[in-house]
């Protein structure tokens, strides 16, 4: 394990311990899912990416590395330590300290209209059901229809009912909900929900 892969270990187990309702993990997603969670971030053009929740930056320097320069990387996130860091490591990132059920706000205040490409990092098993349905409304209502959602859960949560109520809503939202393989190099194992097309 690296220096630095310890250190956000270290920053992801405190702010989990101080706000488990909101971090709810206790450890950052490792480099195998996050390249899975960015793999519909295009290698080509200049689109709008749009990271919901990156905590310490695990999908985020795999965007960058998708990006390579090109493009625009918007991160909306709610800890404003978190936020802190990612600000110091990606100062390239146009990082928002807010609540992602105000992604349509932080675009329009950014001269955007649609996303290209939404990444999720929240932790929606954490989530009440009246907030899973916000801050699907605000992903729908901020992605360009030909873009495309993606985010993640555990495989062991995979039938708990807050899991199972992801994918309906997510099946009601999308035309199209594909699920990955088990990524087993995560710690926890993880899937991704790949979502296109959204519905209205």
């Amino acid at each position: 394990m690296t220096t630095i892969a310890r250190t956000e270990g270290a920053v992801f187990l405190r702010e989990f311990l101080r706000a488990p309702f909101t971090v709810a993990a206790v450890a950052p997603s490792g480099m195998s899912l996050a390249d899975a969670v960015t793999a519909t971030v295009p290698r080509a053009g200049d689109p709008l990416v749009v990271e919901l929740g990156p905590g310490t930056g695990a999908f985020t320097a795999a965007i960058q590395r998708r990006l390579a320069g090109r493009g625009s990387h918007l991160a909306i996130e709610i800890n404003a330590r978190f936020a802190e860091r990612l600000t110091d490591r990606y100062p390239e990132v146009d990082l928002a300290v807010a609540d992602a059920r105000d992604l349509r706000d932080v675009l329009a205040r950014r001269g955007h209209r649609h996303a290209d490409v939404i990444v999720s990092g929240l932790p929606w098993a954490a989530f009440a059901p009246g907030c899973q349905d916000d801050l699907l409304d605000a992903v729908v209502g901020s992605l360009a229809p030909h873009g495309a959602f993606t985010t993640f859960a555990y495989t062991h949560t995979r039938w708990a009912p807050p899991a199972r109520r992801l994918r309906r809503l997510l099946r009601a939202r999308f035309e199209e909900v594909v699920l990955s393989r088990t990524v087993w190099a995560n710690l926890p194992p993880a899937f991704v929900y790949v979502c296109r097309r959204p519905a209205g």
